[in-house]
């Protein structure tokens, strides 16, 4: 944090219940890479509903800095004129990704295989996280990297003049790293293959195929193969950007929680990939319904109504956390709401987010009356059902989803939960107080 840069307290307090129908903004991810496709497109591709949030417009800014011709229209609509695959120019300043890895290590990818040097730079939270899982790889297409020591930033990249293409298999179950290599892929000649483990967001996959990459994705027993022939040109196409599921699981968790609640999400992305979460809460008890189930650019999306429910503790399957590993702080929180105990596995990846989440939503849970028991890999928490007591402060880490996870819990908790900094929130759902008290959230400064 610099010294222009001011802590945000928020408190919330418990909440009559939740009512209304809202739209969520754009899917982050989804917005990332409609930037960077169409930046590497050729002609002018619209976007509609873009996520306005700081880690998106770092990234917006980036592709400026790339070549590409980048112009806002009015709310959410946007235009990008591309500079081609391999037709980035070289920027005449440091690339500064803010708070934002996902924009980072995308990008890295899709210089990485163009002649030009390129610094990566961040604040202090992104300066920490980890970029090696990302430099590594793309070291066998020929790019080089000089990064702080264990591959931190700032990082300066060397594109590759003479690329070949790589078959890898990611040791690391990571949307961003195996975009970052496909990315990479496209301007070398020939075949590459990224192989991953455990299936994770496939947005690029999706998104590549849209705008005319030779892509194919083989299923290889228990792994998948995503194949990409490079010195393809890619065509622009409009991207329409559907709700972000991440930033629905908060109004949905609150929903859940506050007794007599019933709210509408309407144009949530329900890719299969991203609705662990959903998925988890029903197991638990949680009343969603469905509503108006359809396509839009390439990916499912739905009206997704919830009701106040009684929730009852599972044990999550390890394997479903690639679908909803965002969305593990404000599971523990719905958790703690429930009765009997939730486990949840696999959550390694959950470390090195924003901040170490899963640290940060043990202490959370624990400031705040919640017993839970934190491990290596995951978390267990002991439900309370409504007796949840509240009243606690909890350090967010400058990470937006502690932030606003917490800031959900004090919604229904029997005390106020205060967190130390809401400033972060911008970064990623800049609408989420104004959005949460039109549904009848109290939220405020304390």
């Amino acid at each position: 944090m610099t010294g222009s840069e001011q802590r945000l307290p928020r408190i919330a307090r418990k909440s009559g219940p939740l009512r209304g129908s809202v739209r969520v903004p754009g899917d982050k991810s989804v917005s990332h890479r409609a930037l960077i496709l169409a930046a590497l497109a050729v002609g002018e591709t619209p976007v509609s509903g873009l996520l306005e949030a700081g880690d998106v417009l770092r990234t917006a800014a980036a592709m400026r800095q790339l070549g590409a011709h980048v112009v806002r229209h009015g709310a959410g609509n946007w235009t990008v004129h591309g500079a081609g695959v391999g037709g980035f120019d070289q920027p005449a300043d440091v690339l500064d990704f803010g708070n934002s890895g996902t924009g980072a290590r995308l990008t890295m990818g899709a210089v990485a295989t163009t002649p030009i040097t390129v610094t990566f730079t961040g604040d202090a939270s992104l300066r920490r996280r980890p970029m090696q899982r990302v430099i590594g790889p793309l070291a066998l297409f020929g790019a080089s990297a000089d990064a702080r020591e264990n591959g931190l930033l700032p990082i300066t990249i060397r594109g590759a003049r003479h690329p070949g293409p790589v078959e890898h298999r990611l040791q690391v179950a990571s949307a961003q790293v195996k975009s970052a290599l496909l990315f990479a892929a496209l301007n070398v000649p020939g075949r590459s293959t990224i192989i991953e483990r455990a299936a994770t967001r496939d947005h690029t996959e999706r998104m590549l195929k849209a705008f005319g990459a030779a892509i194919e994705v083989e299923e290889r027993g228990p792994e998948t193969a995503i194949s990409v022939t490079g010195h393809a040109e890619l065509r622009s196409c409009p991207v329409e950007v559907p709700g972000d599921p991440s930033s629905a699981a908060f109004p949905l968790t609150a929903a859940l929680i506050v007794p007599e609640s019933e709210i509408l999400l309407e144009r949530v992305m329900l890719n299969p990939r991203r609705t662990g979460l959903i998925q988890t809460l029903t197991e638990m008890g949680a009343d969603i319904v469905i509503r108006n189930r359809r396509a839009s650019g390439g990916d499912e999306i739905g009206d997704v109504l919830v009701r106040y429910s009684r929730l009852t503790g599972i044990e999550v399957p390890p394997e479903r956390a690639p679908a909803m590993i965002d969305e593990y702080p404000v599971l523990a929180v719905a958790a703690a709401f429930a009765e009997g105990r939730t486990t949840m596995r696999g959550l390694e990846e959950l470390r090195v987010k924003e901040s170490d989440r899963l640290a940060a939503v043990a202490a959370g849970l624990s400031a705040n009356g919640v017993v839970c028991e934190e491990r290596a890999d995951g978390l267990t928490v002991e439900g309370m059902g409504h007796g949840v007591p509240g009243g606690g402060v909890v350090a967010t880490h400058m990470d937006h989803r502690i932030a606003m996870s917490f800031l959900t819990m004090g919604l229904a908790a029997m005390s106020p939960v205060t967190v130390d900094d809401g400033s972060m929130i911008a970064t990623s759902f800049p609408e989420f107080e104004p959005l949460m008290r039109s549904l009848g959230a109290e939220i405020a400064a304390p």
